[in-house]
């Protein structure tokens, strides 16, 4: 599996890449989005301090079949569209990623944070060239699994521990009772695990920081 952020240039013509660039202060979040078929429907969120004229923009757009206001503030939006070009969610779907939402729409480039097998990865960018758009990748990250993390006989050693409950709330044994199962002096029992828990931990830390910085 990798983590991905694509920053994707949405292709011209298109009613979000066109009102978005024309509105670059503005941040076109996307809630919610379905596509079907050679239409697309979606849950949008807006941003904006010209939010009459942006509104105003969607709805005269050639590539808008229909939006609804659902709820307004002075600089807040949401509405809910259905439009005939989800090239962006059609490129998605083809190449069998899932699509992690929200995603924000600014300025004409769409931020995609995306985990997947590489291959999907790859077919995606095929897919996203096929429609028409450019993209840059932000950062490209490998996730370990827990078998690229622990040696094999790590890995024995915590599935035995999670078996016996020692890892349970409450406990279901001591570090005694599972020294003794495990036919290990206690105190390497310890340490080993405790081997083991700053190894995930530290790659949990890791991966959960990076989310945050994204």
């Amino acid at each position: 599996m990798a983590l991905t952020k694509l920053v994707v240039d949405l292709p011209p013509g298109t009613w979000i890449g066109e009102v978005s660039s024309a509105y670059p202060a503005s941040v076109f979040r996307v809630l919610a989005a379905l596509p079907a078929d050679d239409r697309g429907v979606g849950l949008l969120e807006i941003t904006s301090e010209e939010m009459r004229a942006v509104l105003t923009a969607i709805e005269e757009h050639a590539g808008i079949d229909d939006v609804e206001l659902l709820q307004a503030g002075q600089n807040e939006a949401l509405v809910q569209f259905e439009t005939t070009q989800p090239f962006l969610l059609m490129a998605v779907r083809n190449s069998m990623v899932p699509l992690e939402l929200p995603l924000d729409i600014v300025g004409g480039q769409a931020e995609l944070e995306l985990t997947a097998a590489q291959s999907r990865l790859a077919e995606l960018t095929t897919q996203l060239e096929e429609f028409g758009m450019s993209y840059e990748v932000e950062y490209l990250r490998q996730s370990p699994t827990s078998s690229e993390l622990l040696t094999t006989r790590q890995r024995d050693l915590l599935d035995r521990a999670v078996e016996h409950g020692y890892y349970d709330t409450p406990r279901g044994c001591t570090l005694t009772e599972l020294a003794e199962e495990l036919d290990l002096a206690k105190s390497t029992l310890s340490e080993r695990l405790h081997r083991i828990e700053g190894t995930v931990l530290k790659e949990f830390a890791g991966s959960a920081a990076e989310v945050e910085s994204r």
